[in-house]
Parts: structure tokens; sequence; C-alpha cells
């Protein structure tokens, strides 16, 4: 196996401790959503573990209506809108964001299978509209459930 092929970070340890330290939950994009839709009166869990898989988590939950919202940040996580391909370690960080793609498609696959409507939103969008498109969600469940 060559160096290129394992997980190992592209980094030194410097580079390394960097990167574990970038926020994986409360992040501006999603406090900012937190806020409006606690604004608009919607209660909601946070962090949820919903799936098997222990590591995975959902920022924003609506437990009765089942909704599960993902805020995901448009670099980790491949934004259509705003992917951009890495130059240095170019194949390390290209295999990197197709395994979160991946990790993401898969996440919202067993979320649906159990019965969620899954609302993606990117850190790019408006708080405004991505909170629009929660609060919709939200009341249409709220109308079709038992």
């Amino acid at each position: 196996m060559t160096a290129r092929q394992t997980r190992e970070p592209p980094e030194p340890p410097r580079r390394r401790r960097a990167m574990q330290l970038q926020k994986t939950r409360d992040t501006a994009p999603e406090m900012a959503l937190r806020r409006e839709l606690h604004r608009r009166g919607l209660r909601f869990r946070l962090h949820k573990k919903l799936l098997p898989d222990r590591r995975r988590s959902v920022d924003i939950v609506f437990p009765g209506p089942r909704v599960a919202v993902d805020v995901r940040g448009c670099f980790w996580h491949g934004c259509p809108d705003h992917y951009r391909r890495g130059s240095v370690n170019a194949e390390w960080w290209e295999d990197k964001l197709q395994t979160n793609i991946a990790r993401d498609a898969l996440t919202e696959e067993q979320l649906r299978a159990a019965g969620y409507v899954v609302v993606v939103v990117w850190e790019h969008e408006q708080v405004v509209s991505a909170a629009d498109r929660v609060e919709r969600a939200v009341r249409e469940r709220r109308n079709i459930g038992p």
C-alpha cells in the first residue's frame, strides 16, 4: 500500500491538530438556523443519534413529526454550488470528500427508511429561506401525522 492509498492526513502534526479543532457541531450556520427556528416557535432536539451507527448524529431533530435537519458545510460535504477541488494533496482530499458525500447519502437513505423527512441546509443558504423549508416540512408532517 502506498502512502497515497492510506487514510493518513497529508500534513504534519500541526496541520492535523488544526483539522481536529474544526467544529463539527454548533457551527455559525447551524446556530443561526437554530435561532431562527426558535424565534418562529419551533422546538427541537440537537445532535441526536437516530441511527444504529453511534458516530452519526443529526444536527436538528423534530422527533414528533420525524423531521431531520442536516446543516452541511460547503467544503467538507462537497456542496454542488461551491465545491472546489484542492490543488495540494488533491487525490487525498478528493478521496476524503467523496467518502463524506457517500456517508451523507447513506445517512439520508437510512433516515428516510426510518420514516424521517430529511432537510439538507447548506452553509451558504440564506437563514430565512432555509428556516422556511424546515418549518414547511415540520408543519406538513404535523398535519399528516396521527
